[in-house]
């Protein structure tokens, strides 16, 4: 039921805006970024394989509603398949701790 409010969501953005859904996951190193800081798992961060670091991007969980509002500062991910990377402290505001993976949607938002 909230797939179709998630969809609609992410239609709003604006034409120019990055928009997709696909699956996520979560990671929790502390290495440095590709961005060049150092990883901190509970900060609300990204990897993503385009958008240019700093770019802040809403994520949606279909599954319940919730969402996070990120930034990317990393690349990734490299698993075919996933659309982002979410830092742990971000993937636990939208519900995906324990699943480790799940769909998500997300649109730019700056």
């Amino acid at each position: 039921m909230f797939l179709a409010a998630a969809m609609a969501a992410v239609a709003i953005a604006p034409a120019n805006a990055a928009q997709s859904c696909g699956r996520a996951s979560w990671y929790a190193l502390t290495s440095k970024t590709a961005s060049g800081e150092r990883m901190d798992p509970s900060k609300l961060t990204a990897a993503h394989p385009k958008l240019r670091f700093g770019t802040k991007v809403e994520v949606v969980n279909p599954r319940n509603g919730k969402s996070v509002t990120v930034r990317i500062n990393d690349r990734g991910p490299f698993i075919k398949g996933r659309v982002i990377d979410l830092s742990k402290a971000a993937a636990g505001r939208i519900g995906i701790i324990r699943s480790g993976v799940a769909k998500v949607c997300y649109r730019v938002v700056s």
